[in-house]
């Protein structure tokens, strides 16, 4: 099965740059409600994946809840704990659901290593739900 029907276009992802500060990676984030975001460089690369608990830990440590500070510090150079594991875009469908099994999304890729987009397990589960292939 083809994993490109299940891919959300980079165009529609809610995302940050790299470069972006941290203020304003908050207030991306709290416009769109989203626990955790792809963060992408300016050539359109996958770099990593933002939470609020990154943030969180960032503000507190480093920019010591100053909205000043947090405008100064880039999402790229934040620590963050870990990041979503992207996947190629001719990856098969049993590589997509054991990567989505263990985060709200996956990161899909290109040959040049070019963000395409998101798989949502949302959408996964919704699709196997439609199509009966989940047994409750």
């Amino acid at each position: 099965m083809d994993i490109s029907s299940f891919i959300k276009p980079k165009n529609q992802v809610i995302l940050v740059y790299s470069d972006h500060s941290i203020h304003d990676a908050l207030e991306i984030m709290e416009k769109s409600r989203f626990t955790s975001i792809p963060i992408i460089n300016r050539k359109g690369e996958y770099f990593g994946t933002l939470t609020e608990g990154d943030l969180l830990w960032e503000i507190k440590n480093n920019a010591q809840f100053n909205i000043k500070k947090a405008e100064k510090i880039t999402v790229g150079e934040m620590q963050r704990l870990r990041d979503y594991e992207s996947i190629h875009i001719n990856s098969n469908i049993d590589q997509l659901i054991l990567k989505a099994s263990n985060e709200n999304f996956v990161p899909v890729i290109d040959d040049q290593n070019q963000f395409v987009g998101i798989v949502t397990r949302k959408t996964l589960l919704d699709y196997f739900f439609d199509h009966k292939f989940i047994v409750l």
